[in-house]
């Protein structure tokens, strides 16, 4: 199986960004929604969805949230390239964790999103 970036088709905010992904990154990744793929397939769960988008490699290889967007820009090739090696790097990715978890917490507020993009309870405050 090829490499997969899973992202959560029921959040309209999550979509719209897939569709940017794909009209100006154009990755060779494809990029489907999890509710409409075979998670078992590609060794992810529901919960993990839920969470943070999700790289599933074919190497065997997941990430998730900034480090599968790193993954994806670096499938990407082109310029793209190097901007996920460089979010791919430790300083790079303590500093995009703590952002990416604010923007999936409040993706419901922002541009394009509505209230089913709303995080469950569970996933939104974390223990």
């Amino acid at each position: 199986m090829s490499a997969v970036f899973v992202y959560d088709g029921d959040c309209a905010f999550c979509s719209s960004s897939a569709r940017w992904i794909q009209r100006w990154v154009r990755p060779r990744t494809p990029l489907v929604a999890w509710q409409h793929t075979d998670l078992d397939a590609l060794g992810l769960t529901q919960e993990q969805c839920e969470e943070a988008v999700q790289w599933s490699g074919s190497d065997g290889v997941r990430a998730a949230g900034p480090a599968a967007f790193a993954r994806l820009l670096v499938d990407a090739g082109r310029w793209w390239r190097p901007l996920g090696h460089v979010l791919a790097l430790r300083p790079v990715r303590w500093l995009a964790d703590p952002v990416y978890r604010l923007i999936a917490r409040n993706r419901h507020r922002l541009p394009g999103g509505t209230p089913q993009c709303s995080l469950p309870q569970s996933l939104r405050n974390p223990q």
